[in-house]
């Protein structure tokens, strides 16, 4: 339970990242983390004011989305979170928001082109569009699921919603869709000026593995 405990404290936590970062508004959006060793996730409680979240009132589901622990109905993307689970084991954490610029860009069905070294180093090339689907089912599980599986970007722009970002964790999904606002704002920015070159594929390949591999401590 210590790690469970841990967990639901560190989503809480992580939301509070989301709003910090202004990626999203009212009680949309949400952070998820997959459990280790478990058919299990910890995810935002559905329609709760981030101002209102804490460690006890996050919820714990299967990863087929039926409620395990707490007395909240989960989050509405719940489904969506749970295929993304099943079907991509190395994913631990899932976030969605409806940060402006990047929701734009999925509101136009069009990807974001890797024309800045940012998005070389944490997308790995453009940031692509999933399908249009509807929320309720696991459907934008599935366009989620069939968009990364092509891709090395952690973020996809599901088509007239917005953006979903994975990552080893919870905290890396988080920054993903921290990283994806910036170049998504930064990008169209960029276009009212001209057309923006694109990098270099083999350059993207380089940065990428440079990045993942090489920066930090």
């Amino acid at each position: 339970m210590k790690v469970l405990d841990a967990l639901r404290h560190g989503v809480a936590e992580l939301h509070r990242e989301l709003t910090r970062y202004e990626l999203v508004i009212w009680t949309a959006g949400n952070v998820s983390a997959r459990v280790p060793g478990e058919d299990l996730m910890v995810i935002k409680p559905s329609g709760v004011s981030y101002d209102e979240l804490s460690p006890e009132n996050m919820v714990v589901t299967d990863l087929h989305g039926n409620l395990v622990h707490g007395e909240l109905a989960p989050s509405s993307d719940t489904a969506a979170h749970a295929y993304v689970y099943r079907h991509m084991p190395e994913v631990g954490g899932v976030v969605h928001t409806h940060s402006t610029y990047a929701t734009a860009w999925a509101a136009r069905g069009e990807p974001i082109p890797c024309v800045l070294t940012m998005i070389a180093d944490e997308f790995g090339g453009d940031i692509p569009v999933g399908p249009f689907a509807l929320i309720g089912d696991d459907s934008i599980g599935r366009g989620i699921v069939e968009t990364l599986r092509g891709s090395r970007s952690p973020a996809v722009l599901m088509r007239n919603h917005g953006p979903f970002t994975v990552g080893k964790d919870a905290r890396a999904a988080v920054k993903a869709a921290v990283m994806l606002e910036d170049v998504a704002r930064t990008v169209h920015i960029a276009q009212q000026l001209g057309k923006p070159d694109p990098i270099d594929p083999e350059h993207v390949d380089r940065l990428y593995a440079r990045y993942q591999n090489v920066y930090g401590q």
